[in-house]
């Protein structure tokens, strides 16, 4: 049994490919680095939500995007492409927004897991 089937929030390839390439050390930089920037991503979209901007919205919503892809957090990352280009009213972004933390917090759990086993 592949002792990544129980991954499915991540990349698995991907993390893979950094372990070999990059080493385990790098990688926990790389994540500690993303709870960091998330925690300032999700603030950043929240309060594009309070100043009603589409712009800084999608902004936001597109530099998180970035960072999950960029840690392999494949579905927080695919929320986000779908969150980006929404036009939804702000009740709507802001159910959107509460989701994706929840999300965020077990696609990060689910990390530390991996993380532990590697």
């Amino acid at each position: 049994m592949n002792k990544n089937n129980n991954f499915e929030e991540l990349d698995n390839d991907l993390l893979d490919s950094y372990a070999q390439s990059l080493g385990n050390n790098i990688i926990e930089k790389m994540f500690t680095l993303y709870c960091q920037q998330s925690a300032i991503y999700l603030n950043d979209i929240e309060n594009s939500i309070a100043s009603n901007s589409e712009q800084l919205w999608m902004e936001h919503c597109h530099k998180m995007k970035g960072a999950a892809g960029s840690v392999a957090l494949k579905n927080v990352y695919a929320r986000l492409k779908s969150m980006e280009k929404t036009t939804a009213n702000l009740d709507d972004k802001m159910s959107q927004l509460d989701e994706l933390k929840v999300h965020n917090k077990q696609a990060v759990a689910e990390f530390e897991c991996w993380l532990q086993q590697h």
